[in-house]
């Protein structure tokens, strides 16, 4: 009867470790590739770890937080929707970093030929260009930005298709609903559909960052903090440069 009981209790231990071990990371759903490869290699030397990504734009992310939603680990593909929790004091302090940053790219479906620079967006035959809200998404605000440095917002304002993050934009061009598109860099690389026409200019817009942080009332502290700096460590980097991003 014994060794029963002392299996139970094992079996009990264990389960309660698992869930003691289980982190949540709310992600610009650009970081989606490279995170979801992190995980895999992060597992082999952590099995006991559960991550669980949620996914989205990091204007949604960041309101799905200040609504209370259990977060331990939040990376924005901007500064702006940090900052906004930092002013609310939701990050845990001391915690916050600058982990990669990206590039802004013009895009179009492999068969587009009459786009190669960003004037071209306003020729008449260019009927519809899809970019991220810019207000949610970071690289939708990256993308007015841009437009606005070549003088070209308001001429082809009326021609813009919204998408929710910059993943619904790639989709956008990938099945050709769109004649071009803006996204990151390391979006652009996942398709073989599309093709970059143009690479905005680091002068065009403000600094690309992707920072990260703990968010306050995360019972996983210890774990998280020890996750972020692999994310930050050579290791950690090194997948991510596969996907296209950049060092700081």
């Amino acid at each position: 009867m014994l060794p029963i009981i002392a299996s139970i209790c094992t079996l009990l231990l264990s389960t309660q470790a698992q869930i003691q071990d289980e982190l949540i990371i709310s992600a610009a759903a650009s970081l989606k590739g490279a995170l979801e490869a992190i995980e895999l290699t992060y597992q082999q030397k952590k099995p006991e770890i559960s991550i669980i990504y949620n996914f989205g734009a990091s204007g949604s992310l960041q309101q799905q937080i200040e609504q209370g939603a259990p977060v331990d680990i939040f990376v924005s593909a901007a500064s702006q929707q940090m900052d906004a929790l930092e002013s609310k004091d939701l990050l845990i302090e001391g915690t916050r970093r600058n982990l990669l940053s990206n590039k802004i790219v013009l895009i179009t479906p492999v068969n587009i030929t009459d786009i190669s620079g960003f004037e071209d967006l306003t020729k008449p035959e260019i009927e519809t260009i899809a970019l991220g809200e810019p207000r949610s998404v970071p690289a939708g605000k990256y993308a007015t930005e841009v437009f606005n440095f070549y003088g070209i917002l308001g001429d082809i304002q009326n021609k813009f298709i919204y998408g929710n993050n910059v993943s619904q934009v790639l989709t956008y061009v990938d099945t050709e609903n769109v004649d071009a598109g803006m996204v990151f860099l390391t979006d652009a690389k996942t398709s073989k559909k599309v093709k970059i026409v143009a690479t905005a200019p680091s002068e065009s817009h403000t600094p690309i960052i992707y920072p990260i942080a703990l968010i306050k009332g995360s019972q996983q502290v210890k774990i998280a903090k020890e996750f972020i700096e692999f994310l930050a460590s050579n290791e950690g980097q090194m997948i991510f440069d596969k996907y296209g991003f950049q060092r700081l």
